[in-house]
């Protein structure tokens, strides 16, 4: 696994989450740039500032100038427009910014964001997307890792070892689909960065009773590749043909293959 330091973009790095990541990041010896949309905001111990609008592209080239890598901790609680605008605008902003040079990607969405039917996504669109943003980074054609963690620290005191999960199966919409801690997030986005295993997969994140794993390449190593535009046993259920036409020529700007 490459040791050799990395200058990552943090994109949600004031959020509960991202906070984490930077700690995290910085113990791993890598160099942190937070996108702020308030200038000089380095409230963030560790990690610098750069100003941008994570819905306006045209101001997103000093963020992305020069990195190596993006880990995405973003989100929204706006409704459907700012799902749209914020959980999916968002990571097209960014990596139409990014163009064609190389970085690695770490994208966090949300277990069960393949659900569509319950009541959470059928009045906010959320999952969908969510969902939508996953696609974009895979059509992207940069190496990356989507993790799509279970509840937040709803783990229990000796509730810290790691299982990576794949399929999105687990559909109640409640902590009973897994939790994890926050901490714990941040250490697997971050591995995933420098990790040859992880590079196209996608995983759930869930922990179960006893101590976490000191070396993530195995958990990693065991997970099957993504297969096109989803996760391996995603349930098909949103077929891109279906789609909206911005969201499909937005894919096939990225890959150059039709959609429809």
């Amino acid at each position: 696994m490459s040791t050799t330091p990395l200058t990552i973009l943090l994109v949600g790095g004031t959020g509960s989450i991202g906070r984490h990541v930077t700690t995290a990041a910085t113990r791993a010896g890598h160099r942190v740039r937070i996108l702020s949309r308030i200038p000089g905001d380095a409230s963030t111990p560790g990690a610098d500032a750069v100003t941008g609008d994570l819905t306006d592209p045209s101001t997103l080239g000093p963020a992305v100038d020069g990195i190596d890598a993006v880990i995405f901790t973003h989100g929204t609680h706006g409704g459907e427009a700012g799902y749209r605008d914020v959980d999916y605008g968002g990571v097209r902003n960014v990596l139409t910014a990014i163009g064609s040079h190389p970085v690695r990607v770490a994208l966090m969405t949300a277990i069960g964001v393949t659900v569509r039917d319950g009541s959470y996504n059928r009045s906010s669109k959320a999952h969908d997307w969510k969902r939508r943003g996953e696609r974009l980074v895979r059509a992207s054609g940069h190496p990356y890792t989507i993790v799509r963690p279970g509840w937040f620290d709803y783990n229990d005191a000796d509730q810290h070892q790691l299982h990576f999960l794949q399929g999105d199966t687990r559909r109640a919409g409640d902590a009973s689909d897994g939790v994890i801690a926050r901490s714990q997030i941040a250490d697997v986005l971050v591995a995933a960065l420098t990790s040859p295993a992880a590079a196209g997969k996608t995983l759930e994140l869930v922990a179960e009773h006893g101590p976490a794993q000191t070396d993530l390449e195995p958990l990693f190593a065991a997970l099957n590749p993504d297969v096109e535009l989803d996760g391996p046993g995603d349930k098909d259920n949103q077929p891109v043909a279906d789609e909206p036409a911005v969201v499909r020529a937005e894919l096939e700007h990225l890959t150059g293959i039709a959609t429809a």
